[in-house]
Parts: C-alpha cells; structure tokens; sequence
C-alpha cells in the first residue's frame, strides 16, 4: 500500500504483534506513563500488572488507539494509527473495564450489531457457542448475570475474529465459576493463534493465562519475564508470615540467620519470611520464639506468587489503590 511505503521502515521485530518505544503520557504534572518500552510476541497472552495508578489502562488505551501519547512510538501488528487506524480497527477486539451494552437488545442482536461494524468476522452463532451464551441467545442483556455480561462483552470483541485481543481486568468482580469461564475463552483464542494483551489485578489469573507479564509501576516496566521466572527471582519459592502477641518483633538479623531465609520485609505489622526450605524455616522460627519467650498471633505458610514479587519490588501490594 502507499501509505506504508511512504512510512519510514520500522524497526519492530517479525514475530512482535506489539512495540512500544519510549511512550510517554501526562495529564497535567501527573506522568502516567513515562517513557515505556514494550514488546508483546504474536501468539502470546501478554500480562501488565501492577496496582491501581500505575499507568496500565493508560498504556493499553494508546496501544488501542484510544488515546494519543505526548511522545514515544506505538507499532499494532507492524503498523501504526497515524497511516492505519481503519485497518487496525478491522484487526482487533477490545473489551474494556467497562463495557455499555444495550440493555434492550438480545444477545444476538448485541452481537449481529457488532458483527456489523467489520468487514470480516465469525457469526453469531459461532461466537454464543465460544462464550457458551447460546442459550442466552434471546434473552435482553438486561436479564444477563454479571458473568454473562462479561462473556457478552468478550464476545463483542471477538465477532472480528481479531488478530490481537485487548482485554482490561475482564474478570473483575466475577465469581470464581464466572472467572474460569472466561479464562477458557482467552485460552481458546491463544490456542488458535491469536495475541492478547491483559490487565489484572489477580494473580492467579496471570500466572494461569499470562506466557510473560510485566510489572508496572509509576508508569515504567520495573520487571518482565514469564510468571515462573519473576517468582524464582525472589530467590525462593515459599513465603512465610507471622505476627507477635503485643506488637513485638524480632531484629531482621536475627531473622535472616534462620535457615532457608532469603529475605525479611515488614508489611502492615506482620513480618514475612522469603524462605526456600520451609520444612526447616518454621520450625526454627517457633525454638527462636521459645527461646525469646515470644508468643504468636499469626502464622501463616504459602508457595510465593506474583502478589509477592510485586510486594518485594516496591513494598506495596497489587491492590492498593
């Protein structure tokens, strides 16, 4: 086409579906994205995570082309919105944190509506029977429950049949039947070769759908690797959480003199442990307790998770707002 042999030639690698260089975003004195770099890989589930201010819806309405960054370059599937956005639009589905569906119209006039909007697509009938909402088909989406509506909205984004899906924090709210439903249709579309970038706050989700997450805060990637990757960075695979009677504590180095010990971090009055050998870790830590004459009132024991990657690079959870 003219206008892509006019563009000058891109740098965005073969098999990358996404490339971002250098985005930048500020409303006002607030730098909401701040000099991103980003890759997504075609056939992949890309996760950004991070808490709630951290620049992720932000980033991800750019990538869609729903807003325009103050700096930096955005390449979709090798192109760009500036000399492609009707071919993009064509290309992609996107369900956002909160999607507006006619309350009035059936399941299947929602999705012959959107099927409308694109000049190549799956049917209805083929989309209902992905999101399992065929026997929804004629209800109004005003009847729907809030995990159907969240199917629906997927739906919506996937009657396209799109090369790249967008989905932000599509599980939220949802019970866990609900939640794994939906996994099963990102898993189907990934399975059929189709690339998708997500946003969550839940880290059984990402660690479940996501082939490579990254870790946003402050606008900035802060780490990136597959789930298994950013867990073992932490230098142990299990977490140990205690909290003493009468608000005492024990010295860090006291601590980290414990067996299997990698890390010590204070968090909200309890104290956890980053440990590789539990089996070892706890019951030295109940003979140190003993021997101080210092009493528990909690005590708790799991395998490390991206909650705890994220809580040991920046000291704050995934859900703080």
């Amino acid at each position: 086409m003219a206008a892509a042999a006019a563009e000058p030639s891109s740098e965005l690698p073969a098999q990358a579906a996404i490339s971002c260089r250098g985005l930048v975003k500020r409303y006002g004195t607030v730098v909401a994205v701040d000099g991103l770099d980003l890759e997504v890989r075609a056939g992949e589930c890309f996760g950004l995570l991070g808490p709630n201010g951290a620049g992720k819806t932000t980033t991800i309405e750019i990538l869609q082309g729903l807003l325009a960054p103050d700096s930096g370059d955005v390449r979709v599937l090798g192109l760009t919105w500036k000399h492609h956005e009707a071919e993009l639009r064509q290309r992609m589905g996107s369900q956002l944190q909160e999607t507006k569906l006619a309350e009035k119209l059936t399941v299947r006039e929602m999705l012959t509506l959107f099927r409308s909007f694109y000049q190549r697509g799956a049917s209805p009938d083929h989309v209902m029977e992905v999101v399992q909402l065929t026997e929804k088909q004629n209800a109004w989406v005003s009847k729907l429950s809030g995990g159907q509506r969240q199917r629906l909205a997927v739906a919506c984004a996937l009657v396209c049949q799109p090369d790249i899906l967008f989905l932000d924090e599509p599980t939220t709210g949802l019970d866990p039947q609900s939640r794994r439903q939906l996994w099963d249709v990102v898993l189907r579309f990934r399975e059929g070769g189709g690339t998708i970038l997500l946003t969550t706050h839940y880290m059984e989700e990402a660690e479940r759908l996501c082939d490579r997450v990254a870790v946003m805060d402050h606008g900035r990637v802060i780490a990136l690797g597959t789930p298994r990757q950013l867990i073992a960075s932490l230098g142990a695979e299990h977490v140990v959480e205690f909290a003493l009677a009468d608000g005492a504590y024990l010295d860090d180095l006291v601590l980290r003199a414990l067996p299997g010990v990698a890390a010590v971090r204070r968090d909200d009055g309890k104290t956890r442990l980053t440990v590789a050998r539990v089996h070892e870790t706890v019951p030295a830590l109940l003979h140190l307790l003993g021997a101080r004459g210092a009493a528990l009132s909690e005590l708790t024991t799991h395998h490390a998770t991206l909650e705890d990657v994220f809580l040991g690079l920046t000291g704050r959870h995934l859900r703080d707002d």
